[in-house]
Parts: C-alpha cells; structure tokens; sequence
C-alpha cells in the first residue's frame, strides 16, 4: 500500500523547483509555449499517453492496471496575468509586464507532482486519470478545450480543480457545496458624442461627462434594485476618452465586470444583463448619446457537487489530521473551471497560503502576491488521496 504523505514529502524540492521555474518564466494566455513543452515532457516520461489541445494545452492520460473503471479530470492552469512584479524574489518574472499573480505556477507544479506520484503506482486504482493542463484561464480558455473534446474520449464522469489562494490562511481549506464562485460577465461600452472646444461646450456633446453618469447610475443596480443578500459588484477596470485638456471628448470607451451569485443563476442573469442595458440606454437618451454595448463570454458560477466535496472533506481530514481546518468559502471572482461544472460532477479546492510570518499577505492580482510554498505538499496529498478513493470506490 502507497504511503502517499511520505511520498510525497520526497518530491517536496521538485515541487518547489517546478514551481519557482515557472513563476520565473511567466507566459500569458494561448502563448504558453515554453510551459507546454515542459508539461507535455514531464508527462511523456511518466509514460503516459500526451497530446497537444487547444493550441497551447496540455492533456495526459494514466490508465489504472485494477481494470476498466471511472475517468477522472483533474486540472491546472498555465497562464500569467499582464502585470509587472514588484516581489523581489530571487525568481522573479524574467518577463517584462508578466507575472504569476494568481497562483497558476503552483497549481502545475502540484498537479505534475501529482502525476508522477500516481503514474508510479498505477497498480493501485483503476480507471482513467486525465491531467488537463489548461491555457488561457484569464480569458475563460476552458470552453475551447471543452470545444476540442476534453470531457470525451474517455467520458470524464468527475473533475476535480485545485487552486492556492491568498485571501486564505495558510493550512486553511475553502470547500463548500453549491454555488461557490459567482457569474462573471465582462463587457465594453462605448459613448458618441460630438467634438468641439471647451470654451464653447453648447456645441458640443460631452462623452466624459455621460460616460461619468453611466459609472455612477450603474451603481444603483448593485445598492438599490437587487437583494444586498446576494452580492453583486459591478466594475469598470478600464476607461479612455479625449485627445486634448481643451477639446471635448467626442468618444469614451470603458471596460469593466459585473459578477453576482445569486440563486437561479440563468433567471437573474437575464434580467441583470437586461437592467445594465436598461440604465446605459436611459443616460445615453438623457444626455442625447449614441452608445454601443458588447459583452464577452465568460464564467457561469462554479458549482461544487455535494458528493465530491464530502469526497474531498474525507481525504483532507487524512491529509492534515482535523477537520477544523475547513471552512466555508464563496466569492465574486470568476473560473473558467465552472464549464465544466456545469457539464460533469465537480469540486473545487481552495487551499489557503497567506502567511504573514512569510510575507505572503498580497491578494492574487497585486504584484507583490507570493505563495506559501510549504502548502503545496499538502495540495498533492489531498488530491491524490481524493482521487484513488473516488476511482476505487
């Protein structure tokens, strides 16, 4: 019988080599050459059967020698965020304007780590394993792998997806049934105006000052028009508009986010998006503007199956000797993982690395956001536990 704790304390160094090799040579979405090649290479040699998906995505299947059984999923994400870091490790980002700011650099290391600890003892479960290494996570990358067949061939019946998290204390787990991750929908807007000089604004139509109403009247949806029990967050995370201090903008682009959990997710995101519309629609005709709205596809919520997640509570008792080190967790962020929740039963993890005695206190997103590497040892142990008692069971 594998002692998998032990085992896996013994590929903690490569763990953390993997790791810190891949925060120092960060690449951003459907642009992970060097990472896919060193992924699709780790995994031949564990022979496995490897391919290519998705441009940049890495899929590798393990058979179990216990015969014919369930496939499991389990993934990782490879991207990087556009963002310069400000950490000063001594593996810091190689790459101008490129960083792991969310985590996605541990996620490999330990989903490899993983991989190889099952792949040695393949004679323990049966079944299928799929590691699925996925490109493009920012940018909601798992529906083209989904496109490309990633649930079939063999049929996934369960997926599992870890993720190491900052806004969690290190030793800490998020797993929770339900809804746990809200619906992320992003969008552009655009205001046209008319040009003139600001001397004389009567002949002009100013697109900044409509674009500000709009910024402001779109916060009324969130405080006013919804239930403040079921959170929503509209944001604006880009804005441009005018090309001189004395001439009035005749054009304002902005680009943002709205996020929300709510229960009957399709229901309220159709009068959601029909509300936001509704509001721009209203300033734009006061103000006498054209405008034009766009949303990009992104996240429905990330839906945990019950059964998976006790599965999960399970192997973590095992892993860390308690269960009060597990808490509840939902958020507002989006996860493109949440595809494929809603197709096959699937769970989340979130393992909390936010460490002060280590300076780890920086959210994912912030340049200065680093992982407590101890952690990701017990990432591998929880999974692999979690995996061999769902394919044998």
């Amino acid at each position: 019988m594998i002692d998998i704790k032990k085992e896996v304390i013994g590929f903690e160094s490569e763990l953390i080599a993997l790791r810190r090799d891949f925060h120092e040579n960060p690449e951003l979405g459907f642009k992970e050459f060097r990472t896919s090649k060193i992924i699709y290479d780790y995994l031949k040699k564990l022979n496995m059967e490897v391919k290519n998906i998705s441009r940049t995505g890495v899929v590798g299947i393990l058979s179990g020698k216990r015969g014919a059984g369930k496939t499991i999923l389990m993934r990782a994400s490879m991207d990087a965020l556009p963002m310069q870091e400000k950490t000063g490790l001594s593996f810091s980002s190689v790459s101008a304007g490129v960083m792991h700011a969310s985590g996605h650099d541990g996620d490999m290391a330990v989903l490899l780590v993983i991989a190889k600890v099952l792949a040695r003892h393949r004679d323990e479960f049966k079944g299928n394993i799929k590691f699925v290494f996925q490109p493009n996570e920012e940018e909601a990358g798992m529906l083209s792998m989904i496109d490309d067949g990633i649930l079939e061939n063999p049929t996934v019946d369960a997926a599992f997806a870890l993720r190491h998290w900052g806004a969690i204390e290190s030793g800490r787990l998020g797993l929770t049934a339900g809804a746990v991750l809200g619906t992320t929908e992003e969008f552009e807007i655009t205001v046209y105006g008319k040009s003139g000089n600001t001397s004389a604004p009567n002949t002009g139509k100013d697109a900044i000052m409509c674009a500000a109403k709009i910024i402001d009247a779109l916060q009324f949806l969130e405080t006013r028009e919804y239930n403040p029990m079921h959170p929503m967050v509209i944001m604006i995370g880009q804005i441009s508009g005018g090309t001189a201090r004395t001439i009035i903008s005749d054009e304002v682009k902005m680009g943002g986010t709205i996020r929300f959990l709510f229960p009957d997710e399709k229901e309220n995101k159709e009068k959601v998006m029909s509300a936001f519309k509704r509001v721009i629609r209203g300033i734009c005709e006061t103000y006498s503007m054209e405008y034009k709205v766009e949303f990009i596809p992104s996240n429905p919520s990330l839906m945990n199956d019950k059964n998976l997640v006790y599965l999960m509570k399970s192997a973590a008792i095992t892993t860390f000797g308690t269960e009060y080190n597990i808490d509840n967790f939902t958020g507002l962020m989006g996860e493109d993982f949440a595809e494929v929740s809603h197709r096959v039963p699937s769970v989340m993890t979130f393992l909390g690395v936010h460490n002060k005695e280590k300076g780890n206190i920086y959210p994912q997103g912030h340049p200065q956001f680093n992982i407590d590497e101890e952690i990701m040892k017990f990432s591998a142990e929880l999974h692999i536990r979690a995996a061999i008692k769902y394919l044998n069971e």
